[in-house]
């Protein structure tokens, strides 16, 4: 059966300071972090903040998730953020309060990667084509 769609759809990265990560990673993606309205029946205490998107093109967004069920760190999800020059969202990183784990690195015929931890604890990737 032939996809007509990508698998991702959507992630959560898991937030314990919400003020902190939403400033992290406007700094280090140089987007404006977008406060959502939760649905009615959300944990009382539950904030979320969208990732910008684009309505119908490719690819996937997501939101930093702060919630009292779900705990941050590194070990679950990684997640990898489409970049022009994946060099100059990791150059930002320390200056945001995070930490570089692994530079940036080739991938073969599929780009270069650098792979970054947040305020949070939460590991995630940058990837790019050059």
């Amino acid at each position: 059966m032939a996809r007509k769609v990508n698998v991702g759809t959507w992630f959560e990265i898991y937030v314990g300071d919400m003020d902190r990560a939403k400033k992290f990673y406007g700094t280090v993606l140089n987007e404006e972090m977008i406060d959502m309205e939760l649905p009615d029946g959300s944990e009382e205490d539950m904030k979320m903040v969208s990732f910008p998107w684009v309505e119908g093109a490719p690819n996937a967004s997501g939101a930093l998730v702060k919630s009292d069920s779900v705990q941050p760190g590194a070990g679950g999800t990684l997640v990898y953020f489409t970049c022009e020059d994946c060099k100059v969202e990791e150059s930002r990183v320390e200056k945001a309060g995070g930490k570089i784990v692994q530079a940036k690195f080739p991938i073969g015929e599929h780009g270069h990667c650098s792979i970054c931890m947040d305020t949070e604890g939460n590991v995630f990737g940058l990837h790019s084509m050059k």
